[in-house]
């Protein structure tokens, strides 16, 4: 068995945008879900729900650009918005035959899942959004002591260079530090073994997708703010419970984006999909019945 996809899926690679090519993971018939994962992973966190989801459904599970098997082009400063990722999202299932379908996405391949529902909501039929707030609101929320467990986030908005220089001398040092601490469950090694090898030859653009969450992904944020671009369709939002600062206020913050919000805290850590595929893939059969 191939331990780096999803068993039973093929493996294609499609074109999203600006010359850039996905590698895609593809299974099951009928209407379509797009599962995009978060760092420091590959499409492979989404095997158990992706499997369950493609009894009726045509799943489709991408590396995200910079990530996995997917390109990984030289930023320019936008390269790696949410917004350019979104793109290829959208790119890429129309190239499978798909012009609307449902999405979901873990962490960063959350953030980018927001961003297509914004900028795409006659594409995105229902939106999923696991463990994130919008980059917006994640930046409001990460205050004092709290801030601390999101170091990553200040280290990767720096000017090219620092970063990548330090992440690159110890990558799996670093990257493993998040597959350890955030999960509740350990991670099967086979699947830990696979996100860092991947993340190891992802360095740069692992950091340049960071560091437009900390300039373009806020700017595009705030801007849909001020015209009152909200996300219209159907949303599910599953969040561990972050603590009494930042969970708190996770409702309040999301009914200022969602006009149609079932918003859960459940009880796992960070890597949902691997921690309680169950409860992630119940939810998202609920969303698809809405």
């Amino acid at each position: 068995m191939n331990d780096t996809t999803i068993p039973g899926f093929e493996q294609q690679r499609v074109e999203g945008t600006g010359g850039v090519r996905l590698q895609v993971a593809v299974g099951g018939s009928g209407s379509p879900v797009v599962l995009l994962h978060g760092f420091p992973q590959t499409h492979l966190c989404w095997r158990d729900v992706a499997t369950d989801l493609a009894r009726d459904h045509t799943v489709i599970c991408p590396d995200l650009r910079g990530y996995g098997d997917s390109d990984k082009p030289a930023d320019t400063g936008e390269t790696y918005s949410k917004r350019a990722m979104a793109a290829d999202v959208v790119a890429v299932a129309k190239h499978l035959g798909f012009d609307r379908f449902a999405l979901a996405g873990h962490d960063r391949g959350a953030l980018v899942a927001i961003r297509a529902g914004l900028d795409h909501p006659h594409v995105v039929s229902r939106l999923a959004v696991l463990d994130v707030f919008t980059t917006l609101d994640m930046w409001d929320v990460m205050r004092g002591r709290d801030a601390a467990v999101g170091f990553h986030l200040y280290l990767m908005a720096q000017p090219p260079g620092l970063a990548e220089t330090m992440i690159s001398a110890v990558p799996d040092e670093f990257f493993g530090h998040f597959l350890d601490i955030w999960a509740r469950t350990p991670l099967p090694d086979t699947a830990r073994q696979v996100y860092l090898e991947k993340s190891r030859r992802a360095v740069t653009s692992i950091v340049a997708d960071y560091r437009a969450s900390a300039g373009v992904d806020v700017d595009h944020d705030e801007e849909d703010r001020r015209r009152g671009n909200r996300l219209r369709m159907p949303v599910t939002v599953l969040q561990q419970d972050w603590g009494p600062a930042m969970t708190g206020q996770a409702m309040t913050r999301w009914q200022a984006w969602a006009d149609d919000l079932d918003h859960r805290t459940v009880n796992c850590g960070h890597f949902m999909a691997e921690e309680d595929p169950a409860g992630v893939t119940a939810a998202l059969r609920e969303l698809l019945r809405r």
